[in-house]
């Protein structure tokens, strides 16, 4: 190796040495300046290209998109309990038992009105899989995903999220409420029935023979009056002859269809009849005679032998 390769290479190293060590001061003094949070949606996102690139979380945190699909939350006052979100959900996240109520509860934001109590509207976050089907049919977008995402908890039941209203004293108080209506209109519609079962055998008294059939016969039918005719002659002078257009009867004349010899020369005629093949003759179709029935040895004559 030749002495000015070598200092050649010594001078590389420094170089190198140099420029590593002027970039790393560089990014330290520009660390004393912090980055603004912004989301990626904002105009000076793609600006900030110096600063510190961490957040301060949970003081700090990027914003989130409004359209992102984060933890569930229901507004219990306009829903109707109408258990599309629990039959939609793939993974039957989603617990919800109905109550009926004898009358109308009230109204929701949007008009609709509300039949139904939620004795239980239970989510399970933790199988939730965040595909965002139950708010897609809820039809009172009472059931939305929120910004929520760092609902961590050390226990897994803490995942399940009860939104209703209902104690299980006032579920079960409702509960009887609505079965003894349906008691008493069970019990007025069979006193109904038993009265006009009662009406029916007073109009009608038992023990009556039915009529008996008697088939309606109807009356013969008067024959017309028979009219003798007229002869035309005298009816013709009698009536007053008008003067009336005489109709024009169209009468379609048919021409007669030519003859093939008429419109034929003769002597291709001949040539067609010359060329004609000749009919094949008829197979040959042998009799078969029927079997004679064999002598046995009880038909032969021992005077024969």
């Amino acid at each position: 190796m030749s002495q000015t390769t070598y200092i050649a290479q010594i001078f590389d190293v420094a170089k190198s040495l140099f420029v590593g060590i002027r970039l790393t001061l560089k990014h330290f003094f520009q660390a004393t300046q912090q980055r603004k949070p912004l989301g990626v949606e904002h105009l000076d996102y793609f600006k900030q290209d110096t600063g510190l690139f961490t957040t301060l979380y949970p003081h700090e945190a990027l914003p989130i998109p409004d359209h992102g699909r984060n933890r569930l939350h229901n507004e219990i006052e306009d829903c109707i309990v109408c258990d599309l979100c629990a039959k939609i959900c793939p993974v039957d996240c989603i617990d919800i038992v109905p109550i009926k109520s004898t009358e109308e509860i009230g109204k929701t934001s949007d008009g609709s009105s509300k039949r139904l109590y939620a004795a239980t509207f239970d989510i399970d976050l933790a199988k939730c899989c965040y595909c965002g089907l139950c708010t897609t049919v809820c039809p009172t977008e009472c059931l939305t995903m929120t910004n929520a995402f760092d609902y961590s908890e050390f226990d897994i039941r803490n995942m399940i999220y009860n939104f209703s209203d209902l104690t299980p004293e006032q579920a079960k108080e409702k509960q009887e409420i609505y079965n003894e209506a349906q008691r008493l209109k069970a019990e007025a519609k069979a006193l109904k029935t038993t009265s006009e079962v009662k009406d029916e055998s007073v109009t009608k008294p038992a023990g009556l023979p039915k009529p008996a059939f008697k088939p309606t016969i109807k009356p013969p039918v008067a024959s017309k009056p028979t009219v003798e005719p007229v002869d035309k002659n005298e009816q013709e002078k009698t009536e007053p002859k008008e003067d009336l257009p005489k109709k024009i009867v169209f009468k379609p004349t048919i021409k007669p269809l030519p003859k093939p010899e008429d419109t034929v020369p003769p002597s291709i005629v001949d040539n067609i009849k010359a060329e004609e093949p000749p009919k094949p003759k008829p197979v040959f179709k042998p009799v078969i005679k029927p079997p004679t029935a064999k002598k046995t040895n009880t038909d032969i004559d021992p005077l024969t032998l």
